[in-house]
């Protein structure tokens, strides 16, 4: 039977490549077919130096287009190839090892077919580097054996609880009593995991990263039972449900599924990520970024309950813009979408214009922050004020943490060692709109960015807060105050903020890192939300700090009763140090909780409610 079916395969080869003359005239003549450098789907082959040798093809072209027939192709390490890449938010662990590596292209597009796309090991699917002008399509990226891992509950004591882990998909060892999860060639012990329920899929609620048990996993010892059962032994504060799926989390951050480094106008279209070895898409110092139809939820034909190892769609430094439409996120153990710039310290004023700065998080270093003519923010790390701005003339690497800056002009002596730099000419527009933003380990989307921001039409059901507007220059490192933001139409399900994680202060949170905010001063500006759904079954709908210009208006609250109220807030609004706040419209549907304001470090002046609507209003 092996034998005919290999027969099959050769003739239908054969009948291809004679064809070929006939189909690449009607694609295009600057058609290239992975096919003619032997590459067939459905072998489990290699698929590395084909498809290398096929891009090199296609660099001889006008306009490139890299055709696959849809099926099954593997990508394997050994032949891929092997590039440092300082990647943000990511652990430094490298080479990278990159099979499909699109270097210096003017124009290129990979037309995958429908193609399943299967990787093996820690591995980069795709990478783009300096190249403009690319399109991704039509493809599914997933992994054999995965860097995720899961289990089913089988039972539980207050001593230990057994657990079915499916050693084909999640092969595994015992070590010392740790649980180590393995694959082709790595190894990596369990150090986390969350609680999905089995039938609604959802996280638990009210465990977050709190720790699914409520316990240090470190003091457990893991023997192996009868039965293909792992019984983790260890006297538990809380219990899983029996029947629900523990997602395990091993193994570092230290590829991403997409790498976009340096880039412009890149369009990925009608792809699946099922899985990757790090943040889904990086874009790092990027520019003009269109995603439709990326859809990075678990593979539920493998039974899978998570999908991504990190981030869905993570923008670091980016700028022109950022386009994410009709996309959906379900299954991530980090945020489905990130935006922000990078803040570096000021470690030693060498001279009038010259500065010594430093990556301060180790996810972040070595990337070039700055090219010469870029407009740099110089930021009081304690009030997180932007004081003062300047041009870069020099940027120069002294190792990965460390460069040197030097300006067009002296910087101001009010700038001080400690205080922040954030590269302003690297901050995009971005717009997110008929998205869904399922079920997944922490926040929805998170917002640090100065240029024009457009939310509308997207539902959430987010374990924590469904959007965060942040930004600091003292832990994350992450930039970008928020200048123009309007979020609208949006859906946000009674799933939102079941769980507690850091910056979830309501529904929507706009939580600033600031040491010593100045009611005077707001660090951000220009917040509308309007015409969207809520269904809180918790007090907490919105939480703002610091923000200048903020309006909540013509918005439908309806209570829930799905789940118990929990959270520590007990105001439906709150209002830390912010300027002319507005409040009106909305309309308050059901025993909803709360019906108060809270005000902190601001005047009432600032707050306008319109007559008619019941809120308390509380001030510290």
């Amino acid at each position: 039977m092996k034998a005919t079916k290999n027969f099959t395969v050769k003739i239908a080869a054969q009948i291809f490549i004679f064809l070929l003359p006939v189909i690449s005239f009607a694609a295009g003549k600057d058609s290239v077919f992975v096919n003619q450098f032997g590459l067939l789907p459905n072998t489990r082959e290699d698929a590395v130096k084909a498809v290398q040798q096929a891009l090199a093809v296609c660099k001889t072209k006008t306009n490139p287009v890299l055709v696959f027939s849809k099926g099954r192709y593997d990508f394997w390490p050994q032949f891929s190839e092997q590039k440092n890449y300082y990647e943000s938010n990511t652990t430094n662990n490298n080479p990278k090892r990159c099979p499909i590596l699109i270097d210096h292209f003017t124009t290129l597009t990979i037309d995958a077919g429908g193609a399943d796309f299967i990787y093996h090991g820690p591995e980069q699917p795709f990478t783009i580097d300096h190249s403009e002008n690319i399109s991704i399509k039509n493809v599914s990226i997933d992994w054999d054996i995965p860097l995720t891992a899961q289990a089913t509950v089988i039972n539980t004591t207050t001593d230990y609880i057994d657990l079915q882990i499916d050693t084909v998909a999640y092969p595994f060892t015992i070590k010392k009593g740790k649980l180590v999860f393995t694959g082709e060639d790595w190894q990596s012990e369990w150090w986390d995991c969350m609680e999905f329920e089995h039938d609604t899929r959802l996280i638990v609620p009210q465990t977050g990263d709190a720790g699914v048990l409520g316990n240090n996993w470190t003091n457990y010892t893991a023997t192996q039972q009868p039965g293909g059962l792992v019984r983790l032994n260890y006297h538990f504060i809380r219990k899983p449900a029996i029947g629900n799926v523990l997602v395990m989390r091993h193994s570092d951050r230290d590829h991403a599924g997409i790498f976009i480094a340096d880039s412009k106008n890149i369009q990925l279209e009608n792809i699946n990520i099922y899985n990757t070895a790090g943040l889904g898409i990086l874009s790092q110092y990027a520019e003009n970024l269109s995603f439709k139809n990326i859809q990075v939820v678990p593979n539920r034909q493998k039974g899978r309950y998570f999908s991504g190892h990190d981030d869905g769609c993570h923008f670091s430094n980016c700028k022109g813009k950022i386009l994410v439409d009709g996309c959906s996120f379900e299954g991530l153990m980090d945020d489905p979408i990130n935006v922000h710039g990078t803040a570096v310290q000021i470690i030693e004023k060498k001279s009038a214009n010259q500065l010594l700065c430093r990556f301060m998080h180790e996810q972040s270093i070595g990337m070039e922050w700055a090219r010469a003519g870029d407009v740099i923010g110089f930021i009081n790390h304690t009030t997180m004020q932007t004081v003062a701005t300047g041009t870069v003339v020099n940027f120069t690497a002294l190792d990965s943490v460390n460069f040197m800056l030097t300006f067009s002009n002296p910087v101001l002596a009010a700038i001080n060692i400690k205080d922040a730099l954030e590269n302003i000419t690297y901050t995009p527009d971005i717009t997110i709109r008929n998205c869904w933003f399922g079920v997944n380990r922490a926040r929805g989307i998170l917002i640090s960015t100065p240029g024009k921001v457009l939310v509308e039409d997207n539902t959430f059901i987010s374990s924590g807060s469904a959007i965060l507007i942040a930004g600091d220059a003292n832990q994350w490192f992450e930039s970008g105050a928020v200048k123009d933001v309007l979020i609208r139409r949006n859906n946000f399900t009674d799933a939102c903020l079941t769980s507690m994680y850091q910056f979830c202060e309501a529904i929507i949170s706009i939580e600033p890192e600031i040491p010593k905010p100045d009611p005077g001063k707001a660090f951000h500006r220009n917040i509308v939300i309007t015409e969207n759904n809520f269904h809180p079954y918790d007090y907490p709908v919105l939480y703002a700090k610091s923000v200048d210009g903020l309006a909540f208006t013509n918005n439908t609250i309806t209570r829930s009763t799905r789940f118990k109220p929990f959270h520590p807030n007990g105001f439906m609004f709150t209002f830390n140090a912010c300027k002319k706040v507005s409040i009106t419209g909305n309309a308050l549907q059901g025993d909803v909780l709360g019906k108060n304001i809270n005000l902190e470090k601001m005047a009432v002046k600032e707050l306008s409610v319109k007559p008619g609507e019941s809120f308390t209003v509380q001030k510290d």
